[in-house]
């Protein structure tokens, strides 16, 4: 993986990037900027843990990839193998863990603000539903049900992380949202500080391994955000992958509503914390200019 030789590369880019969301009116909380093995932060509100949203959907597949490697569950694993109990609409029994964590399970279940509670049994009610194929339609519902098939192999999931992936990574005493089953609401509801999101992105950076250990392996890394599912052609949201978008440009990126964001190009991770739907993608494409600038520079 390139590495960036500027020395106070970081901190340049971190000034800049705040210049840039101070011009833009982009309500940022915090800022972190890695690159190589320097490091630069910025706050605009107080340091507390916030719901980071869609990149909630990051750490479940990181879930799926660990219990992959301890042969829990295969990534191609069907429904049908996972959930026999449960009721599967026409064609669903074809659907994999794959087609849930990539959105292109080609079930319909529309959005809601009341989703985890609009029925009984979400995962049920998802999975009752027919398939059109694989079709891609981003869904909380998708993940929640992925989560819900992995919870039949490892038991509770955000148990399972608690000691495979935020214990290791120090991140102590995560609170997430669940569901009236009781299961974490996994495409969402995750609250973790600026800096804890951006250990998640070091070790999706350094392909699974943190402090020299492997978490999980590069393959299922690469997996995130390579090749992907057609989703359309509007620019920074026409390829996803397992929770990975492609772009802005070379770059990658775990989004969550209201302005979460870890960036991805080369050895550099930008993590913001926000509250700013409308303005994310500004802010993200004029952060991949910023490090590609840096990146020329060496």
């Amino acid at each position: 993986m390139p590495r960036h030789r500027v020395s106070g590369a970081a901190v340049s880019v971190r000034d800049r990037l705040v210049g840039i969301a101070d011009a833009q009116g982009f309500a940022a909380h915090g800022l972190h900027v890695r690159i190589g093995d320097e490091t630069a932060e910025h706050r605009w509100t107080p340091d507390i843990r916030e719901d980071v949203h869609s990149i909630a959907k990051g750490v479940c597949v990181l879930a799926v990839g660990m219990a992959a490697g301890e042969g829990f569950v295969r990534l191609d694993d069907t429904m049908a193998d996972l959930l026999p109990d449960h009721e599967l609409g026409d064609g669903v029994e074809r659907v994999t863990l794959r087609h849930l964590l990539s959105m292109s399970s080609g079930i319909d279940l529309p959005w809601s603000e009341t989703l985890m509670t609009d029925w009984p049994d979400l995962a049920r009610e998802f999975l009752r539903r027919p398939s059109r194929g694989r079709v891609f339609q981003y869904s909380n519902a998708s993940t929640y049900t992925a989560m819900t098939a992995l919870g039949a192999r490892v038991g509770d999931v955000g148990d399972y992380l608690s000691s495979r992936l935020f214990g290791p990574l120090g991140i102590e005493d995560v609170t997430w949202s669940r569901s009236p089953n009781g299961r974490i609401e996994a495409g969402g509801g995750l609250a973790l500080r600026t800096e804890e999101v951006a250990r998640l992105g070091l070790l999706i950076r350094d392909r699974g391994s943190w402090n020299g250990h492997r978490l999980v392996s590069p393959q299922w890394i690469a997996a995130m955000h390579e090749d992907g599912v057609v989703t359309g052609a509007n620019p920074g949201y026409d390829r996803y992958a397992l929770a990975g978008w492609r772009g802005p440009g070379r770059a990658w990126r775990l989004h969550g509503a209201h302005g979460q964001l870890l960036l991805f190009l080369d050895d550099a991770v930008v993590t913001v914390t926000a509250h700013d739907h409308a303005g994310a993608d500004s802010f993200a494409a004029a952060a991949v200019d910023v490090l590609e600038e840096t990146a020329s520079a060496v």
